[in-house]
């Protein structure tokens, strides 16, 4: 079973629409999904800014980068 890591932004007054559908597609394609929230918007900025990113979600699949939500769409299309 393929191993995916999403990091995503789960705040009290917001959930991420686009990390939210990431980890259904994960879910939905078999894949074991060990995820992380940004509980903070101090964090989230955080994990930005550490990763170069303007937006989450991030996905790692088998320790390859693939990106957001839009990115991740475009690798299950290619290999699932």
């Amino acid at each position: 079973m393929p191993h995916a890591q999403i990091t995503r932004m789960v705040l009290p007054e917001h959930e991420c629409p686009f990390g939210r559908r990431a980890l259904e597609l994960l879910n939905e394609n078999g894949f074991e999904v060990e995820e992380r929230q940004l509980t903070s918007r101090e964090e989230t900025d955080q994990f930005k800014a550490e990763h170069g990113l303007s937006t989450t979600p991030l996905i790692v699949i088998d320790g390859e980068t693939i990106g957001g939500c839009s990115d991740l769409e475009k690798f299950l299309s290619a290999h699932v």
